[in-house]
């Protein structure tokens, strides 16, 4: 069996991805830099399903557990949730949240916003990026508005079915539309890339080798 587009493309790095996304016409990729793995090494790759919120004050601490824990309900497996819940205050993950979502096969969590539990969702191995940790929670304070909706992270445009590659570098969204002939074109480039980084390893000049295989 043929390996999936998740799996290819979790063979890939953000910065190749993004190389390639530009000479697609595709400048507006990059996620913010503030948005960051919990630790080094962390990847996180797959189809997004996204998920919008905002501050409610108004609601109970009942109510807005209830609706939280119904958007964990909602998270599809094999997909990677990103949020933007519009708001820096609270954190948006937390240990028991990370752990059903990695118990359903969710692949990752991504969010223009807080975490907590860190080092619990670290014991876990569930793949999250954020932009920053904080101990406050969303027990009456916030509420999800929108599920498979397009958000806006920075200055990038994020669908559900789009994917999403990010690594130590960052996070780089690859639109559904064009997702199969960027994989297939940063695999091309990752190759090319292997061949010049052999050739510089082995004494090749590295502007020879820049003129030969027409990457750097």
């Amino acid at each position: 069996m043929s390996d999936t587009l998740t799996q290819r493309l979790g063979r890939c790095y953000s910065s190749a991805v993004h190389d390639v996304l530009r000479t697609m016409g595709y400048e507006r990729c990059v996620l913010p830099p503030a948005i960051r793995a919990l630790s080094p090494g962390m990847q996180l790759v797959g189809p997004v399903w996204t998920v919008s919120g905002h501050i409610d004050r108004t609601k109970t601490a009942h109510d807005t557990l209830l609706a939280w824990t119904g958007l964990l309900s909602k998270a599809p497996a094999g997909h990677v949730v990103v949020c933007q819940p519009h708001t820096h205050e609270i954190a948006l993950m937390g240990e028991l949240s990370a752990a059903a979502l990695k118990r359903k096969g969710v692949l990752g969590y991504l969010v223009d916003g807080g975490t907590r539990d860190v080092d619990m969702i670290l014991e876990i191995g569930f793949p999250v990026f954020c932009s920053f940790a904080t101990p406050a929670d969303i027990g009456a304070r916030w509420i999800p508005d929108a599920f498979s909706t397009p958000v806006t992270i920075g200055a990038v445009t994020v669908a559900t079915g789009d994917y999403v590659l990010a690594d130590a570098d960052g996070a780089v969204i690859v639109p559904q539309a064009i997702a199969e002939a960027a994989v297939a074109r940063t695999e091309e480039v990752v190759g090319t890339e292997n061949a010049v980084r052999t050739a510089i390893l082995a004494g090749m000049d590295p502007q020879a080798a820049y003129l030969k295989y027409g990457k750097f």
